[in-house]
């Protein structure tokens, strides 16, 4: 898989740990023949759920379907980079202008 994408999250968004790991296990259902969920990380102010893609657009059109279900797209950044990269591009909130990082 050609792209790592990152579902970023405030860390008040999710409730608790327990709230991410259980999003990160609908998200391996639900992606488990296009994309490999890849772990996740919490702390520093913000939760991340990496995922590896071919294509990070068309990953992320999925799992925008369960996040709004889940009441969480508002609070969502994703973004992409090369597997093999640094420079990510971010992808939501559409049109954004925002600077993405992993803390």
């Amino acid at each position: 898989m050609r792209y790592q994408l990152v579902i970023q999250f405030p860390a008040t968004a999710l409730a608790d740990f327990d709230a991410l790991v259980a999003l990160e296990d609908k998200l391996i259902a639900d992606l488990a023949k296009t994309a490999k969920v890849d772990g996740h990380d919490f702390g520093s102010g913000q939760a991340n759920i990496f995922i590896f893609t071919s294509d990070p657009d068309m990953t992320f059109w999925k799992i925008r379907q369960l996040l709004k279900l889940e009441k969480l797209l508002d609070a969502v950044t994703a973004a992409y980079r090369p597997a093999d990269g640094e420079n990510y591009t971010v992808i939501w909130p559409k049109d954004s202008k925002k600077r993405f990082s992993i803390v």
